[in-house]
């Protein structure tokens, strides 16, 4: 599509530059035909075709080539998460569909804290991510058992350490307005103590212990009463791995979601594992956004 686009540029330029009566060129062509055109293009593609002319970046701010790309809840994000706002004061009518697009593509923190947040992937799909800090989990208030690691490495900047304990239980919950679709739950932890050193990652796993003798329960619950559990070994240490929970439906908004790890043999200690944060993200991106994610 580029190239003949380029070509038709070329060509009117060529036509202008002519005696006689000039020809019809691309730059003639209506800013609403070229709008219904750009909603069929992904939005790096409508950015990039934005600069072929005046015209085509007029209709490139449109919002008939944007509202396609919004979330069918939209409207109700916009009403129920103020931090999509740039001040109080400001009103959704004054936003365009572009602008919303944008806002809804960076991380949005919400609630009473800093530690969830969620953001816009591909294909209208919202995403959720919830930081350990807002879980309830066994001991980690005693350093005996959990250290808080700042890190780069995590969407929130840190990480809990468990160093060692005799059965671990997390559990966390979240209320949050999802346009319906089907979406998957992940577990985000690593096998190890990573750190930084002279500019190079570096893995410590010599605290990493108990991990392989019973495996760990995952489970997940919804308030219609939707339910998935996996239980996995953990054996592979010095990246993070998203571990799978399940899946659940959203035909209705709100959704109120349980999610919970548990351990709880206490036959043996268990430690050496971090944990950063939950994952709710679109099943039909859910495995190209896991390997994405995923660091080694």
């Amino acid at each position: 599509m580029g190239a003949t686009i380029s070509g038709l540029v070329d060509h009117e330029k060529l036509t202008s530059s002519n005696i006689g009566p000039l020809e019809t060129g691309l730059g003639d062509l209506p800013e609403s035909c070229i709008a219904l055109v750009l909603t069929h293009l992904d939005p790096i593609e409508i950015c990039k075709i934005s600069r072929v002319s005046r015209t085509f970046h007029q209709a490139s701010l449109t919002d008939l080539v944007w509202d396609p790309k919004l979330p069918q809840n939209y409207q109700i994000l916009l009403r129920n998460y103020k931090n999509l706002w740039s001040n109080a004061s400001e009103d959704s009518c004054s936003l365009t569909k572009k602008e919303i697009f944008i806002r809804l593509c960076r991380p949005n923190h919400f609630g009473s804290s800093n530690y969830k947040a969620f953001w816009m992937e591909k294909n209208r799909g919202i995403c959720v991510c919830i930081s350990w800090k807002e879980m309830k989990i066994t001991g980690i208030e005693d350093r005996r058992y959990w250290t808080h690691v700042s890190s780069d490495e995590s969407r929130f900047n840190t990480f809990a350490f468990l160093k060692q304990i005799w059965w671990v239980e997390v559990e966390g919950n979240l209320e949050f307005d999802f346009p319906a679709g089907n979406y998957s739950v992940f577990f985000r932890l690593q096998l190890g103590k990573t750190s930084r050193r002279l500019g190079r990652r570096i893995c410590t796993v010599d605290q990493v212990h108990g991990w392989n003798i019973k495996p760990v329960q995952f489970q997940l619950s919804t308030s219609n009463g939707q339910q998935a559990s996996a239980q996995y070994y953990l054996n592979e240490a010095g990246k993070w791995i998203n571990y799978y929970v399940g899946d659940f439906v959203v035909d209705s908004m709100p959704t109120k979601l349980k999610f919970s790890m548990t351990q709880i043999d206490c036959t043996h200690t268990k430690g050496g594992l971090c944990l950063d944060s939950v994952l709710i993200i679109p099943a039909h991106i859910g495995p190209k956004y896991v390997n994405f994610l995923n660091c080694t």
